[in-house]
């Protein structure tokens, strides 16, 4: 039997009550397939990932593209997907709420909105625009009467990564607006990670890890509650196929296959047939 959308979201959330999880960004039905396989709880999706699948760069594809590829994310597995919904696809608050309830539908368990500005990637919404937005979000998802977690996000250490104290007033300013979770994707030091952590408590903390240089274990301590990879496993897959390929150009096979078997992949997907 299927797990139902409202026990995905009763799972989804029950995870950021305490402890600290892996939350893996799929990019398409087959990587989410094989980390449900894996043992993994909770998906989140990838706009950097998709828009690579798509044979595209990150921030080109459309709302309804995205909103297309959630659903067949949440349909395919038995575990709840969080959705990169970018910056909600607007500028305007009011907007933005009338599209957080269009991903809502697609069956999702969380949605990230992030505060870069629409149509201008190198700058950010201010503080009171940012938490308008992030307050109309949180009306959206209390009127459609679904228990989907909101994680609130600053771009602004993707822009300046010495920004520290900006960012973290922002997340706190986003708490308050009603974010259930917060991120800033960029932060790094373990004694930054930890004031985030404090700045925002009880609500947790999403950490991006996108390279070696920390474990779970160690962020677990800091107080973190979820980890996400961003398009890390995407670039991982892309980057394997580059350096084949580049291989092959040059009249060399020995690249090709890996360590995963066909036979292997076969065996999976055909559990979920």
């Amino acid at each position: 039997m299927r797990v139902t959308t409202t026990k995905k979201r009763a799972t989804f959330r029950a995870l950021h009550n305490d402890g600290c999880f892996i939350l893996p960004n799929p990019w398409d039905i087959g990587s989410a397939r094989i980390l449900q396989h894996l043992g993994f709880s909770a998906l989140a999706s990838t706009s950097t990932g998709f828009a690579w699948t798509m044979g595209k760069p990150d921030y080109a594809m459309t709302m309804e593209n995205v909103l297309g590829h959630l659903r067949s994310l949440c349909e395919a597995v038995d575990l709840p997907v969080n959705a990169d919904f970018e910056s909600g696809f607007a500028a305007d608050p009011d907007v933005v709420a009338t599209n957080v309830k269009l991903a809502i539908e697609t069956g999702i368990a969380g949605v990230s909105i992030e505060d870069r500005k629409l149509g201008d990637l190198s700058n950010l919404y201010d503080v009171y625009q940012s938490v308008d937005r992030i307050r109309a979000a949180r009306s959206a998802i209390d009127a459609t009467g679904e228990n989907v977690i909101l994680v609130a996000r600053t771009e602004g250490l993707l822009i300046d990564s010495g920004a520290i104290t900006e960012a973290i007033d922002k997340l706190v300013a986003f708490a308050g607006a009603g974010a259930d979770c917060l991120y800033a994707p960029g932060v790094s030091k373990k004694e930054d990670i930890a004031a985030m952590v404090r700045a925002v408590a009880p609500k947790p903390v999403n950490i991006l890890v996108m390279g070696p240089g920390s474990t779970a274990r160690e962020l677990e301590d800091l107080g973190v509650r979820r980890i996400s990879v961003g398009g890390a496993l995407s670039l991982s897959g892309w980057g394997a196929m580059v350096a084949a390929s580049e291989k092959l150009k040059a009249g060399s096979f020995d690249a090709l296959g890996g360590s995963t078997s066909g036979g292997r992949l076969n065996e999976i997907f055909a559990r979920f047939e």
